[in-house]
């Protein structure tokens, strides 16, 4: 499963790349942006760091990070969608990836908790 979660993260934070250069280059949308940039970059090293963690209690502690950080992108990924009204259908498949990789975090996160 680390190997399928760990590409998924790497295939979503790449996805997020290149929508980003595609979008508006407002002010707003700059500090958006680079807020994005940095939660899902954020997702991934902490996903990689687990996989070497020294515990089980690092492990655990690098995924609850990895869960605070995905819940950020997906909070800005839907912010751009609510101000940029126009369907898009990368934005969604992003929210949609980000929404199940949250509910991924969330439910390893309970698991390593005990």
């Amino acid at each position: 499963m680390s190997t399928n979660l760990n590409n998924r993260i790497f295939l979503l934070v790449v996805a997020i790349f290149q929508f980003l250069k595609k979008i508006d280059d407002s002010i707003e949308m700059r500090v958006i942006k680079n807020q994005l940039i940095k939660s899902i970059s954020s997702t991934g090293a902490n996903y990689e760091e687990a996989q070497a963690a020294s515990s089980r209690a690092d492990f655990s502690n690098k995924i609850r990070i990895c869960l605070r950080e995905i819940r950020e992108a997906n909070f800005w990924l839907r912010l751009i969608g609510s101000i940029d009204k126009s369907p898009n259908a990368d934005l969604e498949g992003l929210i949609n990836e980000s929404e199940e990789l949250k509910k991924i975090f969330g439910k390893i996160a309970l698991k390593t908790k005990k």
